[in-house]
């Protein structure tokens, strides 16, 4: 009988769309050789334009539901999506708290490609005070770092990325990657912090277009990186090279945003098999 492969538990909504949510980190863990766990937070009325409702579970449930997979599978890799309420926030740190050992991926969903509003300030305070110390490394892209790097008692906005950066360590991540999709640049440029400053840059060319989920692909990316042993600085770099894949041969099944295709690397195989046939 052979071995299970690497297993990822992934907290978030689901997004009936498949575009983002628990359904992107299903498709992303699971194309990247992990086996996916499933801890639903929310269940969203969305679809590939946006997000128009949210019903958050009974913080109950939610711990319920990892605490059955816990104690029954060996989880290498947490990650975390939306999260709903500050109820689930913590909930998710009382049970992750339990596993100090395992690494979490943490990305803070503060809202959707088109702006819909998924986390209030209460969620913020929350997510800065429990999950933040516990996170190995936090996946925010430019407006979500300076959102959540942002101090009540800050009377300015923070622009400076490196100073962002730098507040959230302070906070208790280990690692931080900023990513530069929203930024006015040529390229989309990728910045890795750890507690001695920048680690790596990376940019990759600038896709037309808008994704849905590219986000959950990223952060669920790098979970599975890190689950198959990588490490962090070579893991974040991989992980950024799938998603620009997965969002270079994206498609546009409905009326809204792109979605990644995760299983590019499988249609690549079956296109370049067809071509053989047909010579």
């Amino acid at each position: 009988m052979s071995q299970p492969p690497p297993i990822v538990l992934s907290f978030a909504a689901s997004d009936s769309s498949g575009g983002a949510g628990i359904q992107a980190d299903i498709l992303t863990l699971a194309s990247m050789g992990c086996h996916p766990l499933s801890v639903i937070t929310a269940i969203t009325v969305q679809d590939t334009a946006g997000v128009d409702d949210v019903m958050a579970l009974d913080p109950e449930w939610v711990a319920d539901q990892a605490r059955a997979v816990l104690e029954d599978m060996p989880v290498h890799v947490f990650k975390i999506g939306m999260l709903g309420s500050v109820e689930i926030i913590t909930a998710i740190a009382e049970v992750i708290s339990d596993y100090p050992n395992i690494p979490l991926v943490l990305d803070p969903v503060l809202a959707s490609g088109r702006g819909d509003e998924l986390a209030s300030e209460d969620m913020l305070v929350a997510m800065r005070e429990l999950l933040l110390p516990q996170a190995t490394i936090i996946t925010p892209n430019s407006l979500e770092a300076r959102r959540l790097a942002q101090d009540d008692e800050d009377d300015d906005d923070m622009e400076d990325l490196n100073q962002c950066a730098g507040r959230l360590l302070q906070m208790g991540c280990e690692y931080v990657l900023i990513t530069g999709t929203h930024e006015n640049t040529l390229q989309v440029v990728n910045h890795l912090y750890g507690n001695d400053g920048l680690i790596r840059s990376d940019s990759w060319h600038r896709l037309t277009g808008s994704y849905h989920g590219s986000g959950c692909t990223l952060a669920s990316a790098i979970a599975a990186a890190l689950a198959n042993g990588l490490p962090i600085a070579e893991g974040v770099y991989e992980a950024q090279e799938y998603t620009w894949q997965s969002l270079k041969a994206g498609f546009r099944p409905g009326m809204g945003q792109y979605l990644p295709d995760r299983l590019f690397w499988a249609r690549d195989e079956t296109d370049t098999m067809d071509e053989d046939k047909v010579k």
